[in-house]
């Protein structure tokens, strides 16, 4: 493991260079995390690099705004895989090159790789030769990449699973410290790798930026926030709407895009639901912010969040939420607290959990909005900036409870 750094005073600037395999304008929540967190960086003084693919054709350097803030981009040449619509890899036998290259000119104090599946590997690989210390952040699930990403023929699902997870030990095992958003993703990168100690260290959000309203709602609002792709199971939400009672007069609104969508609507026409469900795409902040904030319930019906940021920003909005009792939702989601969790791909469990909260009275209605207040709070990011700064300059990061 690589342990040496340029720079240790605490108060010293440090030149920080995130490895990224995905970035804006790919919206997800690995992509989301590292422009909070490159931007709140900024905002302390550091100077902030991120090596990602290049989404509109420019390859090399220049400066981008991101959540505010400006940084500095290196834009590498990639390549759409066209199973997907918008996901770009980079040629892995070029990686290395380009990350020697990039190193030896920018010579960051710190790598902070978000992915280890190519230019992740590529900078553990030319950072350790160099001794630059290096943090790694785990965001992947393979069985997600496998099933929804990549056409791969069913008898070879396990072996590529086992591959993926062997690809990832090799680059996690070269940092000097390893971290992942919750717990459960924590224990679940160790499970499937020879990597210990991994640190368990939220994305964060700016609660700040929402708005909770403890006014009566005049309608039954649900609202779904996330790419609208498989393993979200936004058909399962569609369905339980379905079975919602007419009476409820419950509305659904899809806020995000992805390469489900045309799917989802013709099922909600041929559900009928074509009055009940609406699709609104990618929106502005501000819509987004305004809807969360006049919805009266969010729903997350994913089997794959290693976190959920968009969980923790319906939370800072003061909503309860009714999720998957899958992955690390539960740790957002406290049962009975600040929302429900149904078992996973149920249907009628999930119908069931959302008719408790639209037909909740006011009192105990308030008390899930401020608990999901309550567990947010500990998701700040400015916490989240604070342990990442200790682990850059080689410090034991404070505890947090």
């Amino acid at each position: 493991m690589a342990t040496s750094s340029r720079r240790s005073s605490a108060d010293q600037p440090l030149r920080v260079l995130i490895g990224a395999d995905t970035f804006a304008p790919e919206i997800n929540g690995a992509a989301s995390f590292i422009a909070r967190l490159a931007a709140g960086l900024v905002q302390r003084g550091h100077d902030v690099h991120i090596m990602a693919p290049s989404y509109d054709g420019f390859i090399g350097t220049r400066e981008e705004v991101h959540e505010g803030e400006r940084m500095t981009l290196h834009r590498v040449r990639s390549w759409r895989w066209y199973p997907h619509p918008t996901f770009r890899f980079l040629l892995p036998w070029r990686i290395k090159a380009e990350s020697a290259k990039l190193l030896d000119r920018i010579e960051p104090d710190v790598i902070h790789f978000q992915s280890h599946i190519v230019v992740g590997r590529g900078l553990t690989i030319e950072g350790e030769k160099r001794g630059i210390r290096l943090i790694g952040t785990n965001h992947f699930m393979p069985e997600n990449i496998l099933d929804h990403a990549i056409i791969i023929p069913p008898f070879l699902v396990r072996w590529a699973i086992r591959r993926a997870w062997a690809a990832a030990d090799r680059s996690f095992r070269r940092a000097e410290r390893v971290t992942t958003p919750t717990k459960k993703a924590a224990e679940y990168l160790e499970a499937n790798t020879s990597v210990r100690g991994v640190l368990a260290i939220s994305c964060g959000i700016d609660a700040h930026n929402y708005t909770p309203s403890f006014e009566p709602r005049s309608a039954n609002r649900i609202v779904f926030l996330g790419r609208v792709v498989e393993e979200k199971q936004i058909d399962k939400l569609i369905r339980a709407v379905g079975k919602l009672d007419p009476a409820l007069d419950a509305r659904l609104e899809i806020l995000g895009s992805g390469d489900q969508e045309h799917r989802l609507k013709s099922l909600t026409h041929q559900l009928g639901l074509d009055d009940r469900v609406s699709f609104a795409g990618k929106v502005s902040e501000d819509y987004l912010r305004s809807t969360l904030t006049a919805a009266k319930v969010f729903a997350m019906p994913s089997i794959a969040e290693l976190q959920s940021i968009s969980t923790m920003e319906a939370m800072a909005s003061g909503l309860p939420v009714v999720a998957a009792n899958a992955m690390a939702l539960p740790h957002l989601v406290h049962d009975g607290e600040n929302g429900y969790l149904f078992a996973k791909g149920d249907v009628d469990d999930l119908a069931e959990k959302l008719t408790r909260v639209l037909t909740m009275e006011p009192a105990q209605y308030e008390a899930f909005q401020r608990e999901s207040l309550s567990i947010v709070e500990a998701h700040d990011i400015q916490r989240t900036l604070d342990t990442f700064e200790s682990l850059y300059r080689g410090e034991e990061p404070a505890a947090r409870p």
